[in-house]
């Protein structure tokens, strides 16, 4: 009779193990089982940084990066999670750029200050640990400056309605609620226990760096101060709860006004009215890299192609050059983005415009210096339509930027390949 009750009890644990595996695998559905034990999730070392260099904190060994934007991983089902993580893996990325938001509503990340919705945090939980079991590490980005997933529009609005005296979203970077609001949801992001791994986000090697905002700008150039300040104090906030990962800021990389000398990098007299300036910016103690946008086809539209490459090639040297003797931090160029366009003696325009950025970083990788990697703008799996931009495409249906972004991780594999290091079955170059 015992033995049946502790029989007939096992089955029940079981089946409630089983039971909770398949309600809360996500918004794919079906069935995942979780093991949330820290000490079985696959080996890898945290990203530190050595002057103007990425390293493996473990055995200081230079990390270049060549990689990619799919910002729209935690609206999507698990399967398609993987398939992006796969697919890139595939052409040798390792650091995918992915939000870390979704703000404002009952069908958002965050519902309101504090209020959060547990299936799209399980979603960000599944992120990280299928990025880590694929060998890929992320930037998370923790809010955005456009109006897209809430963005700080959405937290002026939040704080209006606590009676917060904000009309401009300006006061995003300055008022005492809206501040406390973020900082209450960055805590809320670093100290989370994943729920697939176990494993907390500020433990969690498969974070290659926090981001603070998705492309900075103010709507008054006067506000850059109190940008500038929301910066340091943001980015300190980030490092009092977690140092073992690296921070940045997320600008897209304009000039400010003061920089006289450097206005002529800017894609118009436009680009410095904004609020943001990518030296100043990017110079405070508690950011550990600095990151730069590249988007001839927008910012400078009415411009020849020949110009577009011109003024793009000027761009990359400039922010290569500031980050080696000015910022001696390394830089990023963490969204590249170009229409397919027409073809040009067989190439594409954006396999042309991506081959500058890439060939001119892989250069600096050579030489050492500061331009440690490219994150292409963005890649999509079939299926994922709402989330297209013009910039967007399936790598799949590009065999010619395919075997671009393949090349370009190769030989940046080749050039800082470990010795003794033994290739990865997952691995796909045949000569690194």
């Amino acid at each position: 009779m015992e033995r049946r009750a502790y029989t007939a009890f096992g089955f029940i644990l079981l089946a409630t193990f089983f039971y909770f595996n398949w309600i809360s695998s996500g918004s794919g559905g079906g069935f995942r089982i979780r093991i949330p034990i820290p000490w079985l999730q696959p080996k890898m070392d945290f990203i530190g940084r050595n002057g103007t260099h990425f390293i493996d904190v473990e055995d200081g060994t230079p990390v270049y990066v060549n990689g990619w934007n799919s910002y729209w991983l935690i609206s999507s089902k698990l399967e398609e999670i993987s398939e992006m993580f796969r697919r890139g893996r595939a052409m040798g990325m390792t650091v995918c750029r992915t939000w870390a938001f979704s703000d404002g509503g009952a069908n958002a990340l965050q519902i309101s200050p504090g209020r959060f919705n547990e299936r799209y945090l399980q979603a960000l939980d599944f992120v990280i640990y299928d990025a880590r079991r694929n060998n890929i590490r992320l930037i998370l980005c923790l809010v955005n400056n456009l109006n897209a997933f809430g963005g700080k529009a959405q937290y002026v609005r939040w704080a209006q309605a606590a009676g917060a005296n904000v009309t401009s979203t300006d006061s995003f970077f300055s008022d005492p609620i809206i501040k406390h609001y973020y900082k209450d949801y960055v805590k809320k992001i670093l100290s989370r226990k994943n729920s697939f791994s176990g494993v907390r986000y500020k433990d969690e090697p498969a974070i290659f760096a926090w981001e603070l905002m998705n492309e900075p700008r103010c709507v008054l150039n006067s506000s850059a101060p109190l940008l500038q300040e929301w910066i340091a104090e943001m980015a300190s906030y980030i490092k009092s709860l977690d140092q073992k990962h690296l921070v940045t800021v997320g600008l897209e990389g304009f000039y400010g006004q003061g920089r006289t000398e450097r206005l002529g990098a800017n894609p118009g007299e436009w680009a410095s009215s904004l609020g943001s300036d990518f030296i100043q910016n990017s110079a405070d103690e508690n950011i550990d890299f600095a990151s730069v946008h590249a988007y001839p086809d927008s910012w400078i539209p009415k411009a020849s192609f020949e110009e577009k490459v011109k003024y793009l090639s000027s761009w990359v040297d400039y922010h290569v050059n500031d980050s080696e003797h000015v910022l001696k931090k390394p830089v990023l160029f963490a969204e590249v983005g170009s229409r397919l366009g027409g073809k040009k003696n067989g190439s594409y325009d954006r396999d042309i415009i991506l081959k500058i950025v890439y060939d001119k970083l892989y250069e600096s990788a050579k030489k050492g210096e500061a331009g440690t990697g490219a994150l292409i703008w963005q890649l999509m799996i079939e299926g994922k339509q709402p989330y297209k931009d013009e910039f967007s495409l399936v790598a799949s249906q590009h065999p010619s930027t395919y075997k671009l972004i393949l090349q370009q991780s190769c030989r940046l594999r080749k050039l800082f390949r470990r010795k003794g290091e033994t290739r990865s079955i997952l691995w796909p170059c045949t000569d690194a």
